[in-house]
Order: structure tokens, then sequence, then C-alpha cells
């Protein structure tokens, strides 16, 4: 009998979670943060026991014969399901090799987002551009969240990330490591992106999809940058925000 869509969707999902771990098995650290993500998650499968019971399978010092026992199941159902050309890219994407080069020295910090969503969109931006690091502040998710690792699609194992509770410690490290603070915000009379002075290494500060960042987190950055809207709205959805100013960071870096 066909599984339903959502069905068939979760095993999709925890698969590409398993191959996130196959991927980054010879780095320890990211290793042990896509194991995390991928137990947390089908944990959460009650609906599904034959997907939960994986979940007691995965250990953070585990072995690779263990990590067979975990996608050897989940291959097998997806075998029976009907691929398609975007699910075959996604799943080359997670087994290929990391193109070479040093990482775009640029660090995302994520104050108080609300939606998982957005943030699992902006770790599979960060990982298409390279980026560095990113750092999660206030209330924001992380990559331990379901809906973050459903929207990231295996991103949240290949970017390091690092939780903090408040956004102006994290802003006051990056300080005391020379590192340039730019806001992205919808400041008046601020620089578009593509215009704006990038220097390196640099953070790119995003805040709440609702409020944006306050003002005494813009009091302590050295820069804001804002996206020129020609609507009636007066800024992007967050994720897509980022997307347009991180090409934009790359592009500064390609070019220097």
């Amino acid at each position: 009998m066909k599984q339903p869509v959502t069905e068939r969707r979760a095993w999709q999902v925890a698969l590409r979670q398993a191959q996130a771990i196959e991927a980054a098995w010879n780095d320890p650290p990211v290793r042990q943060r896509a194991i995390l993500a991928c137990r947390h998650w089908l944990a959460q499968q009650d609906r599904l026991p034959h997907l939960h019971k994986l979940a007691a399978l995965l250990e953070p010092d585990m072995e690779r014969r263990q990590l067979g026992a975990v996608l050897a199941p989940l291959e097998r159902v997806a075998a029976q399901q009907r691929v398609t050309d975007v699910e075959i890219l996604e799943a080359d994407a997670l087994t290929a090799p990391i193109a070479g080069g040093p990482p775009l020295p640029l660090t995302v910090v994520v104050d108080c987002l609300r939606s998982a969503f957005n943030l699992g969109g902006i770790f599979r931006t960060a990982e298409c551009l390279g980026v560095a690091r990113i750092w999660l502040c206030g209330y924001t998710a992380d990559p331990s969240h379901a809906q973050v690792a459903q929207a990231a699609m295996g991103a949240e194992a290949l970017v390091p990330w690092q939780v903090w509770p408040r956004v102006t410690d994290a802003l006051e490290a990056l300080r005391a490591e020379g590192v340039v603070r730019v806001a992205l915000e919808t400041v008046r009379d601020a620089p578009d992106p593509a215009d704006y002075p990038w220097t390196f290494p640099c953070a790119l500060v995003l805040g709440n999809e609702r409020f944006g960042l306050d003002a005494a987190t813009l009091a302590q950055v050295d820069g804001v940058a804002r996206i020129p809207v020609h609507g009636r709205k007066n800024s992007l959805n967050v994720a897509a925000a980022f997307a347009v100013c991180g090409y934009a960071v790359r592009r500064a870096w390609d070019r220097r």
C-alpha cells in the first residue's frame, strides 16, 4: 500500500539527516551535532514507531557500523518510493565532497527568531555561501528542533553553530575577536548590501521577524545595511533577506 505523503516525507527527512551524519563522519564535532539532531528528530516521531525506534541506535560516540543499522531501513524504504530529480540532487549534495578553499569569514548572528522554519532556511543558505559559523541568541531555536532540521535539509550538520543566551554577549565576543559587526535592518539611509564597504572578518546580525533588532543592539554594532524595497511592505522575510545580503557579502569576499 502506498504510504501517505506525510509519512513518506518523514522517511525522506530521516534519511537526509542520517546521510548528513555519514557526510560529516571524519569531522567529529560536526558528526556529533548531526547525530544529536537526527536522534532528537527521530525521537519525536511517536506516530511512526518504525522511525521512532531508530533514535535508540544513535549515540554521540557511536561506531560507523551502528550508523549502518540506521541507514539500512531508511534507504530500503526510500528505494520503494518514487524518487524525484529534486530528491536525487539533495542526496548528492549531502554526500558530495566539500568544496575546497577557506570558509567565508562571516558569522551570522541570529537574535530571537520566532520561526524554526526561517532558521532552517538560514542554515541552508549559509551552507551554500560557505559561511564560517552561525550564532543563535535569545530564544532562537537550535538545530535539535525538528522544524529547523526539516527546513535546513542537512545543512544544520555542516555549518558550525553556537548558542548565546544574550545577543549583547555575542556581539561583545565578536568585538574582542576584531570582527566588524553589521546589522541588517530597515534603518533610513543605510546603504544597500551591494554597496556596503564590507571588510573581513565580519558578522551579519539578524533580528526578530516582527520587531527587528532593538535600539540597544543597533547601538552596539559597527554599521547597518538595508535592503531597498519597492512595494508596500518595508522588509523581506528574514530568511529571504539573509539570502540577498549574504550573497552581497560573498561577492565582496570573492572580489577582494
